[in-house]
């Protein structure tokens, strides 16, 4: 039995990640939960699997944890002596400092926070190696591109990152100017929080996962490539030297690569897992990525290439300007506007150490809260 600290407990990958021990709990053994406001169901989640260790990070409400377990922060509760797996769901910058943590414990870390690898790419793979040895995929796409990769001795040509296109895939320009939250929040084939929701219209998710398979898999930027799949049944695709392309394929559904970073690398039944019907007609179709509609997308690919903290800038920015288009105070192409700005203004350092990438981070926000209040306010509505 794997002793198991969930990071993000009550977002959409926590719930997800104790569906399947639920299914399975003979396998897990729940030690720690944190969450970050939702304090109602964390109460819930910890009155049902009894963790020793609890944590919240609203300050404000921490206290009402009293009773219900060792209040203990994330960067502890992680290098427990019985923790043997981390599942990193946290957002943003707030799981850095943990997963760092339980890396150099020694910890097995299924990471579902990107974030985190964007931003200190280098350090984590100083830290883990590559996927499949204590750092284990939990995105979808890098997950399919490590399932096509079992067993494959030789090189490999290129990866192929499949994205649906988001909401606004045949939108004319003109009309993503006028897009509200409620409008991009809508995603046509995924259920995913908020902010990975608002990453995948503007294809800023797309583009992390770019950075991402760079450091999880060893794999040069060239060799990395992405294509538009509206239906989101192929996950990513590796091409072979000898030109063989393998894909993994399934609904779109979380728990399925959750499982297997939970579980790698064995494979169990889990009736929650949705199955493909191919008895049914399937559409299947790709097309070109047109990144005259996607601006965050090639803003954000040019930071990983140009490395260092530039990263680490942009994943905190972004952070920032979407939180900002959440509350309806810029639009929605406000977002790579103040990207931009953040990032031509950014001095980079190696970003090789925590403090540097910590630095960069909040250098990076305070210019992006600045960017965001020489915009003109606006109200947006559904």
């Amino acid at each position: 039995m794997k002793g198991l600290v969930v990071l993000g407990s009550t977002g959409s990958i926590g719930v997800q990640t104790l569906d399947v021990v639920r299914e399975m709990p003979e396998r897990f053994q729940i030690l720690g939960l944190a969450a970050g406001r939702n304090l109602d169901l964390l109460v819930n989640q910890i009155s049902e699997f009894n963790p020793r260790m609890v944590f919240c990070a609203d300050e404000a409400k921490r206290h009402r944890l009293a009773g219900n377990g060792d209040v203990v922060p994330m960067e502890e509760m992680v290098a427990e002596p019985d923790v043997e797996l981390v599942m990193a769901s946290t957002i943003g910058t707030a799981g850095l400092v943990p997963t760092v943590k339980a890396l150099e414990c020694g910890k097995t870390v299924a990471l579902a926070n990107k974030e985190v690898i964007i931003m200190a790419g280098p350090l984590i793979r100083s830290l883990a190696g590559t996927a499949g040895r204590n750092l284990m995929p939990v995105d979808s796409e890098p997950s399919a591109i490590w399932q096509s990769i079992q067993g494959e001795g030789g090189p490999i040509s290129r990866m192929i990152i499949t994205a649906s296109g988001g909401p606004f895939r045949k939108s004319s320009l003109q009309d993503l100017e006028k897009v509200t939250p409620e409008q991009a929040l809508k995603h046509p084939t995924w259920n995913m929080g908020r902010k990975i929701t608002i990453d995948s219209a503007t294809l800023m998710n797309k583009a992390f996962e770019v950075i991402e398979a760079h450091w999880l898999f060893d794999v040069p930027w060239e060799n990395i490539e992405v294509v538009v799949h509206p239906q989101s049944i192929i996950h990513s695709m590796v091409e072979m030297a000898d030109g063989s392309v393998k894909a993994q394929m399934g609904p779109p559904d979380m728990r399925l690569p959750i499982q297997y970073s939970m579980l790698y690398p064995e494979r169990l039944p889990n009736r929650l897992i949705p199955h493909l019907d191919l008895r049914s007609p399937l559409d299947i179709n790709f097309e070109p990525l047109d990144p005259s509609r996607y601006p965050c997308f090639s803003l954000a690919v040019e930071a990983g290439r140009k490395g260092g903290t530039y990263p680490a800038a942009l994943s905190a920015a972004d952070e920032v300007a979407v939180d900002r288009f959440l509350e309806g105070r810029i639009g929605f192409l406000d977002i790579p506007r103040i990207l931009e700005e953040v990032l031509a203004k950014h001095t980079p350092t190696g970003g090789k150490s925590l403090e540097e990438i910590m630095e960069a981070d909040r250098t990076a926000r305070l210019d992006a809260e600045a960017a965001a209040d020489s915009l003109p306010n606006r109200v947006l509505a559904g």
